[in-house]
C-alpha cells in the first residue's frame, strides 16, 4: 500500500530565456504566462489533492521565499515548510536535502514527488495515472523519472532511451541521451523508443539517499549535514550554510541518475512544456485563426503565428510572421520564435553592460513580505510608485535620511504612523512624510491596500531606509 506523496516544488532558479518578463528577482516561475495563475501556482495546483498528496515542501532561496510564501497564501494553499537554500548548488544538494528532511519529518519509506515549479503541465486523467504508475515503481524501490512522448524533433529537451518493461506499468532506463541536434533527433524520433526527460521524479528517500550516497556522497554527506544543523525562521527552515556549502555544483541527473542502475521511467502522453523559450510560450497558449497568441493591449495586421504580449504600453504589429514581440514595463525584446531559444545571450550581453545590466536583475514591480511596489516614473529628483499592501501586512517602522514622502490612498484603507501619531487615511485622501521622519504604512483592512507614492529628495534609492522595527526580520 503506496501512502501520501510528499510533493518537493523546486523554486530557486533566475531563468533568463524568457526575457525580459523574467529577470533574476522576479523569475518566470512567479510569473503569469497563460491562464490566471503563476507557474508556480500551477505547480501547487496540481499537487492540492489532500487524498493523493501531503502539504507541499517548498525549496527556494532567500530572495524569494516570501514571493513564494505569498502566492501560495493566494491559492490558499497549505504547506508542509519553505526551506531555505544558502547558496545555489544545483538540483542534486536540493534533492538530497530534501530527500533528508522528509525521511526526518515522513519515514524513510516515504516517497516524495519532486516537481520544477516552472513547467507547464495539462493534468487531465493520463497525467494522474503516471503519477499512480510512478509511485507504485518507487515504492518498489526504484528510482523513477518521467518520459515525456515527443511531438517534435526537439532539440531543447533531453531524451531517454526505454529499456525493457517492468511489473506495474514503467519501464527500465536503458540510457540518457544530453541534448541532440536537430538530425540526431529526428532520427530518434523515426527509431521510436525515445521520450523527452521531463526533470520530474519520483522515489523513496531512503532509496534516493542510498544511492546518493555510493555516487555522490560528497552531495549526500553535505546535505544532510544542512539538514540537521538548520534553523527556523518565521515560516521558514534555513539550511545550514557552511554545509550545504561543501556540496559539488552538480544536477541530479549528472550525480545519479545516469550512474544508477536502479532508475526507472514512465511514458506519458501528457501535455509538458517546460517553459524555457518564447516558443514554448506560444505552442501551449490559445492561438486564434492566423495562429497568433497575445496578451494585453495589442492590435495585429497581416500578421501569422506570432506570439504578442504587453504588460504595459499598446503593441501593434504589422505585416510578421513567427515572431515574439514581448513588452514590459521598461523593455521590450523582438525575435524570430524559432531563434528563442537564443535569448539568454542576449541577456548575457544586456548584464555585461553597465548601463543595462538593470534590466536583466530588477523587474519595475518588486515584491516584499507585506506586498510590493511597481516603479511608475523616475525622474530628477523625484520617483513615483504604486505600493500594493496585503491585508493584515505593514512594512518596517523606519525612516529616510534623503527623502520625504507623499502617500495617497486609491484602494483600501492605511494606518499610517509619522511619528508618535497613528493616522487612517481612506482612498482618495493623503499624508506627507517629512525627510527623516519615522514612518511606518499598515493594512489593517481586508482587500488589497493601494497607494501612490511620490518620493522627492536628492537620493532615492531603495538603500536609504533606515529600518527601526521589522517583522520580517530585515535589518
Amino acid at each position: 500500500m503506496v501512502g501520501k506523496i510528499i510533493p518537493v516544488i523546486m523554486a530557486g532558479g533566475k531563468g533568463t530565456r524568457l526575457w525580459p518578463l523574467s529577470r533574476a528577482s522576479a523569475p518566470k516561475q512567479f510569473i503569469q504566462f497563460v491562464g490566471d495563475r503563476t507557474l508556480f501556482q500551477s505547480t501547487l495546483s496540481r499537487v492540492s489533492d489532500s487524498e493523493l498528496y501531503e502539504a507541499p515542501i517548498i525549496i527556494t532561496n532567500e530572495d524569494f521565499r516570501f514571493l513564494a510564501a505569498e502566492q501560495a497564501r493566494e491559492m490558499d494553499m497549505a504547506l508542509t515548510t519553505i526551506l531555505l537554500e544558502p547558496m545555489a548548488r544545483n538540483t542534486a544538494a536540493a534533492v538530497a536535502a530534501a530527500a533528508a528532511f522528509v525521511a526526518g519529518r515522513f519515514g524513510e519509506d516515504a516517497i516524495l514527488q519532486l516537481l520544477a515549479s516552472d513547467h507547464e503541465i495539462v493534468a487531465k486523467q493520463d497525467y494522474f495515472e503516471a503519477i499512480t504508475v510512478a509511485a507504485k515503481t518507487a515504492a518498489s524501490g526504484k528510482l523513477v523519472t518521467f518520459g515525456i512522448t515527443p511531438t517534435e524533433p526537439a532539440t531543447g529537451y533531453g531524451y531517454i532511451e526505454i529499456g525493457d518493461k517492468l511489473p506495474g506499468g514503467a519501464h527500465a532506463v536503458k540510457r540518457f541521451v544530453e541534448k541532440p541536434a536537430l538530425e540526431k533527433a529526428e532520427a530518434m524520433l523515426a527509431s521510436g523508443g525515445y521520450v523527452w526527460n521531463s526533470g520530474i521524479f519520483m522515489f523513496k528517500a531512503s532509496q534516493v539517499l542510498e544511492e546518493l550516497s555510493r555516487f555522490a556522497p560528497a552531495v549526500s554527506e553535505a546535505a544532510t549535514a544542512a539538514v540537521e544543523k538548520a534553523s527556523g525562521d518565521l515560516d521558514f527552515i534555513r539550511l545550514d550554510e557552511a554545509s550545504f556549502g561543501a556540496s559539488p555544483d552538480i544536477s541530479i541527473d549528472y550525480a545519479l541518475m545516469e550512474k544508477t542502475s536502479n532508475a526507472a521511467v514512465v511514458p506519458s502522453s501528457f501535455v509538458w512544456s517546460d517553459m524555457g523559450s518564447w516558443d514554448a510560450v506560444w505552442k501551449l497558449g490559445n492561438q486564434d485563426e492566423a495562429g497568433n497568441v497575445t496578451s494585453g493591449n495589442a492590435t495585429l495586421v497581416n500578421t501569422k503565428n506570432s506570439l504578442v504580449m504587453s504588460r504595459h504600453g499598446h503593441l501593434a504589429v504589422q505585416g510578421l510572421e513567427g515572431v515574439a514581440v514581448i513588452a514590459s514595463e521598461d523593455a521590450v525584446y523582438v525575435g524570430r520564435l524559432d531563434e528563442s531559444q537564443n535569448v539568454g545571450n542576449i541577456v548575457k550581453q544586456l548584464a555585461a553592460a553597465k548601463s543595462t545590466a538593470a534590466l536583466t536583475q530588477t523587474h519595475p514591480t518588486s515584491y516584499r513580505p507585506w506586498g510590493g511596489y511597481t516603479s511608475i516614473l523616475n525622474g530628477d529628483r523625484f520617483q513615483v510608485k504604486r505600493l500594493f499592501v496585503t491585508p493584515g501586512k505593514k512594512l518596517s517602522l523606519q525612516k529616510h535620511h534623503h527623502r520625504s514622502e507623499h502617500w495617497i490612498c486609491v484602494k483600501g484603507t492605511a494606518e499610517v504612523t509619522i511619528g508618535d501619531k497613528v493616522q487612517t487615511v481612506r482612498e482618495n485622501e493623503s499624508v506627507y512624510i517629512p525627510q527623516g521622519e519615522v514612518h511606518r504604512l499598515a493594512n489593517p483592512g481586508k482587500i488589497l491596500l493601494e497607494m501612490i507614492e511620490v518620493q522627492t529628495g536628492s537620493y532615492l534609492g531603495e538603500d536609504d531606509i533606515i529600518r527601526i522595527v521589522d517583522e520580517f526580520g530585515r535589518g
